[in-house]
């Protein structure tokens, strides 16, 4: 990034003040972005990475559009600052945010928290998603996010036509799962809500005390959706093992003060708008469409494309979701 181009735009926008820090937290496969400290005006950077795009993909205007209006429905979302559409600027284009103080946790399993802290903060991850979902897509401008309607047959269609197209090893428990879920999907019961798309702990920042979540990240997948989808992925943590990706299977919950997956549930719908109901095809479904995912990062590593530094470390994650998923199933 150009730093002095940065810095002039800022001063042209807030005013006159030093760029005192700028420094990039993240990349891999995401969008890159950037603590930015301009005066006394703490805030974070995102913007689409540089090269060529494929359509869809890194649509940061989604982003920003989806945390401006879920933001004035009380969500907890980074206050949303600009977007800024031209890429003379920066090379693409981007967008400024609040930056706040707070926790994220990465490692599922909490070390260091007593039992009750453990239990505290997986609870605020399930009122955090049910305040989510409690949106009305259309009363928050929203009504055009996604496709309505039949959101798990369009999903179960996508990623089934992805493994399907991989150039690597074929996977026979991810194409049983593949015919699996075509064969087995639900009804569309006309549930319908804002879908984050990759809702889980180190997507969550909590209050820097108190297990209460105060931004929702990363919204680079979102859409509108089923509400299952995320409650299903969310789940995925108590099916799989800690080195499957941070996953709790295994682990003595009890001991830990980490509620079941039943128990975290029932505390999501006594606040949630909806009246579906979390079941086996919407978790399995959730592991497959990681499974495939990996399966992606897999072909990368082979074909020498893959951009995040532990890709090789993360290809064999599609066998073990796979495993997980095909366990579900009986």
């Amino acid at each position: 990034m150009d730093q002095s181009t940065l810095h002039e735009f800022l001063d042209a926008t807030f005013g006159a003040a030093d760029l005192s820090e700028l420094t990039k937290i993240s990349g891999g496969q995401s969008n890159p972005t950037y603590f930015v400290t301009h005066g006394d005006r703490r805030m974070v950077l995102r913007k689409q990475p540089d090269g060529p795009i494929l359509k869809g993909a890194h649509a940061i205007d989604r982003e920003y559009r989806v945390m401006n209006a879920l933001g004035a429905q009380g969500v907890p979302v980074p206050k949303t600052i600009l977007f800024h559409e031209d890429a003379e600027t920066l090379g693409t284009p981007f967008y400024l945010m609040e930056r706040l103080d707070g926790r994220v946790f990465e490692d599922c399993s909490l070390p260091d928290m007593t039992p009750d802290e453990r239990r505290a903060i997986y609870l605020g991850m399930a009122d955090a998603m049910a305040k989510m979902h409690s949106v009305v897509p259309s009363e928050a401008g929203l009504g055009d996010y996604g496709p309505p309607g039949n959101y798990f047959e369009r999903q179960v269609r996508r990623w089934s036509k992805q493994l399907f197209a991989s150039t690597g090893e074929p996977i026979p428990d991810l194409e049983f799962l593949a015919n699996w879920l075509t064969e087995n999907q639900p009804e569309d019961d006309g549930e319908l809500a804002v879908a984050h798309g990759d809702f889980r702990l180190g997507n969550l920042m909590f209050h820097p005390t108190e297990p209460r979540v105060i931004a929702i990240l990363d919204w680079e997948l979102s859409t509108l959706g089923h509400p299952m989808a995320d409650l299903g992925f969310c789940s995925m943590t108590w099916h799989s093992a800690p080195e499957e990706y941070g996953g709790i299977l295994g682990l003595d919950w009890t001991a830990l003060g980490i509620p079941t997956k039943e128990e975290f549930a029932a505390r999501y719908f006594e606040t949630a708008r909806t009246s579906a109901r979390l079941s086996d095809f919407h978790v399995i479904f959730s592991l497959f469409r990681f499974a495939v995912i990996f399966v992606g990062i897999r072909d990368r590593v082979a074909q020498g494309t893959a951009t995040a530094s532990n890709a090789a470390e993360m290809a064999p994650l599609a066998r073990a979701f796979a495993k997980r998923a095909k366990d579900l199933v009986g």
